[in-house]
């Protein structure tokens, strides 16, 4: 069964950093493309980012020039670096596997900015 399984959320405080990672497991993961979702209390599930199976990226206006997105085909891993942390980025951070018609979610990693 595929698994994906994020990590490295956390309490930071404004203007800090946290870098997520995404591990997936029993899944050809270099013809997935990759995404990053978050959603916050009360809110709409948000895209923030994508990555692309060929390493196409993209992002949400709203963490562009802040937030990284990256992959590591070989470790089957997918990363979230986040700079610049707002209050207004705590939610729960979920990565998203796709490939046709088949779509995996991870279980989510929280992440709260808070002084």
């Amino acid at each position: 069964q595929v698994q994906l399984v994020e990590s490295g959320g956390g309490l930071v405080q404004p203007g800090g950093s946290l870098r997520l990672s995404c591990a997936a497991s029993r899944i050809t993961f270099s013809v997935y493309d990759m995404a990053w979702y978050r959603q916050a209390p009360g809110e709409q599930r948000e895209l923030v980012a994508t990555i692309s199976a060929g390493g196409r990226t993209n992002y949400a206006d709203s963490v562009k020039g802040r937030f990284t997105i990256s992959r590591d085909n070989a470790k089957k891993m997918m990363y979230l670096q986040m700079n610049s942390l707002k209050p207004e980025d705590t939610a729960v951070y979920s990565c998203k596997a796709s490939a046709g018609a088949y779509h995996y979610w991870g279980q989510g990693t929280q992440v709260t900015v808070s002084s």
